[in-house]
């Protein structure tokens, strides 16, 4: 790595929106050193990022944030001067099942690397020392933290926090740890909750994965409850664009809103994959017959919705993608990824 260059911190990038930010900001910011540091847990997967490896301005170290040795040893080995943090335990359903991993990462594992980074780059509250004065910390959360919505309202950065699953509670957590850094000492922070990524590289388990493969299996495609719990959708290069942004150009201390503005239902995700499917990779029917509606998830918001006219108007970003080209290319992949 060169050592003249501008040293990154961002974590729990083997994972889903990581892998696919990370060859983006290489690419983007050549005047950057980008290390990586992620425990490898079950969504993690270096093969996400196998083309980064050879990039001399990338770094994997395979690690826990919570690990405070090791988060002080690679600010002070790498002189580590932004943080844009990923790593966190993700899953609703695994947060049901086991919660307490989600605290501990989501809660603690936040709690050390702005801890870490405080110390690393203040003297004192409000005051930075010499060479510390442009450093940021900006973390990634979820449009959950918000609970959910009724049929017609959206969050915005004002909604109140009502999280409903151990998973949005841990990220709730963690966005107020931020928060308490900004306020009582000062330090550059600023926090991006996100709606319902999908696109390249995102784990099996989660829903378009899971509808795409068990439906090429020739297995029953579950869906929880009715089907007509809605998600706003993002494609994931979207997300990473108004990440960038607001790392670079958002305004200190404030919260920014990516979403979408891709309304869809579960029943009108899986029927749109599944006609997709259908012209792409044809059989004797239709694979909507494979559709298996299964008993509803435990605390399952109904409505998740996000207004982005904050990032829109201010930063000036716009989604690139609409769900319907989205998930084309997100289709597309997949299949490349199972014929190799």
């Amino acid at each position: 790595m060169d050592t003249n260059k501008k040293n990154i911190l961002v974590t729990g990038c083997a994972g889903f929106i990581g892998s696919n930010f990370v060859p983006y900001f290489l690419d983007k910011y050549k005047e950057y050193n980008i290390i990586n540091l992620d425990l490898l847990t079950y969504a993690g997967d270096l093969e996400n990022l196998k083309e980064c490896k050879d990039n001399s301005n990338y770094k994997f170290i395979k690690g826990d944030i919570c690990n405070r040795d090791l988060v002080e040893f690679i600010f002070n080995e790498y002189d580590v001067k932004g943080v844009i943090h990923f790593a966190a335990e993700s899953h609703v359903d695994n947060s049901i099942k086991n919660p307490g991993v989600f605290i501990e990462t989501n809660v603690n594992g936040t709690f050390t690397l702005v801890d870490v980074a405080q110390k690393y780059w203040m003297n004192k509250p409000n005051e930075y020392k010499e060479d510390y004065k442009d450093c940021r910390f900006h973390h990634i959360s979820t449009d959950e933290v918000y609970g959910t919505l009724n049929e017609t309202d959206l969050f915005t950065e004002s909604t109140p926090y009502a999280p409903n699953s151990p998973y949005s509670a841990s990220k709730a957590s963690s966005d107020m740890i931020i928060r308490s850094y900004q306020e009582t000492y000062g330090l550059n922070t600023v926090i991006t909750n996100c709606s319902n990524n999908y696109g390249p590289k995102q784990h099996d388990e989660k829903l378009i994965p899971t509808i795409i493969r068990k439906a090429l299996a020739n297995e029953p495609i579950p869906i929880y409850g009715d089907g007509k719990n809605i998600r706003d959708w993002l494609y994931v290069l979207d997300h990473c664009r108004g990440i960038d942004l607001v790392y670079h150009t958002g305004k200190e201390s404030n919260v920014y809103n990516i979403g979408g503005r891709n309304e869809r239902t579960n029943l009108q995700i899986v029927d749109a994959i599944c006609s997709i499917l259908d012209e792409k990779v044809p059989k004797d029917v239709s694979y909507k017959e494979l559709i298996t509606f299964v008993e509803d998830r435990a605390g399952h918001d109904r409505r998740y919705a996000i207004d982005a006219t904050k990032l829109e108007d201010t930063l000036g970003w716009k989604a690139d993608e609409n769900f319907d080209s989205g998930i084309v290319k997100t289709i597309e992949w997949y299949l490349g990824k199972i014929n190799k």
